[in-house]
């Protein structure tokens, strides 16, 4: 398994090392509350090394890739990008990543885990076009900060000399900027993660921004932190949540699927699904009275009603909450049902969850 860039650094620090999303990388530092509380209440740093790059060049390349991936590539302005699936000829779900537009080239951005995967599959499909694919996972890497801070972290310590204001980022924007004597681009996260920013650098110079953002006040996060904001956030991981048996629909990520743009690989299923009505199961939220249920399929009189894909206990005011991610049947599945997890109630909720969590905890 692949070290992130700041592996060196975070063990320097007493950080607990661990494997996440593919690669070597920093589980903790000082516990999962009180970086969650950080995430919540000020700005949290983390190594973002577990995310790899694919560059994707050639003439080609836009029209390619449009006819790859479930969004509309072809029209993406230039450093913007958008949410993406990779499919099979039946639908399912091969991937999924992020794809920027950077005017020579296009950046696919994804969990190190489906690198090799997506780059075997996108390979595949090349042919007569004047399309490569390269992996720059080792040679550029990422570093994010989130929270209520963390576009002012941002601005008094990279982004004010040059004259750029983090807030006025556009969700999936980018910009390029020189700091000292290297260049960096500042990335801001999707609608689904507010407040949530990424500064992509070399991998030689990612040590000297995470000193620069700590200095200003950010607080080191890990990734036991990471998965439980996510999870509250309700955002899916390829891999956890979302797997090869998932059809798109059934995700609830609509900002993934693009109804106008064209054909793409798995493009029939997609639309076959939108005009003959809605998928059986979709992706949802359980609230749970006590205990931490095990992942899995829940079954009534031999039928699946549920299935749980994350776990997680979130401190609140109260006490701790159970919640979790997974499926529900569209019939049952409305916001406040009960359900029966194998002798553990859950209750659907909407996403992300709306109670208040206590991040002192």
């Amino acid at each position: 398994m692949t070290a992130t860039a700041l592996h060196q650094r975070l063990a320097s620090l007493g950080a607990e090392l661990g494997p996440y999303a593919g690669a070597e990388t920093a589980l903790s530092f000082s516990g999962a509350g009180s970086e969650l509380h950080a995430l919540y209440t000020s700005a949290g740093l983390f190594d973002l090394g577990w995310r790899g790059k694919i560059v994707v060049t050639g003439q080609d390349r836009a029209r390619w890739l449009n006819g790859m991936l479930t969004n509309n590539i072809r029209d993406l302005p230039l450093n913007h990008g958008n949410y993406n699936f990779l499919l099979n000829s039946q639908g399912r779900i091969l991937g999924d990543m992020y794809v920027y537009n950077r005017g020579e080239y296009l950046l696919l951005d994804t969990d190190q885990a489906q690198v090799p995967a997506i780059m075997k599959t996108l390979d595949h499909f090349i042919i007569m076009d004047d399309v490569e694919l390269s992996d720059s996972s080792e040679t550029l890497t990422a570093i994010g900060v989130c929270g209520p801070n963390a576009a002012s972290v941002l601005q008094t310590t990279i982004l004010e000399t040059a004259g750029i204001a983090a807030a006025a980022l556009q969700p999936l924007e980018l910009r390029d900027l020189r700091i000292h004597s290297f260049g960096i681009t500042i990335a801001r996260g999707p609608e689904q993660k507010p407040d949530w920013y990424e500064v992509w650098v070399g991998s030689a110079h990612a040590p000297a921004i995470w000193e620069l953002l700590t200095k200003a006040g950010a607080q080191p996060v890990g990734a036991n932190a990471l998965e439980l904001w996510r999870i509250l956030h309700g955002i899916p991981r390829y891999g956890q949540d979302i797997r090869e048996r998932d059809l798109p629909q059934e995700t609830e990520q609509s900002q993934a699927l693009n109804f106008t743009k064209g054909c793409y690989v798995g493009q029939e299923i997609v639309e076959r699904i939108r005009s003959r009505g809605q998928v059986h199961r979709k992706f949802a939220g359980f609230e749970f009275e006590s205990d931490i249920p095990a992942l899995g399929k829940i079954e009534d009189n031999g039928r699946v009603v549920a299935e749980i894909t994350s776990v997680a206990q979130a401190p609140t005011d109260a006490a701790e909450k159970v919640v979790g991610l997974g499926y529900v049947r569209r019939e049952t599945g409305l916001p406040g049902t009960v359900i029966q997890f194998n002798g553990e109630a859950g209750k659907i909720v909407d996403l992300p969850f709306a109670f208040h969590v206590d991040h002192r905890k």
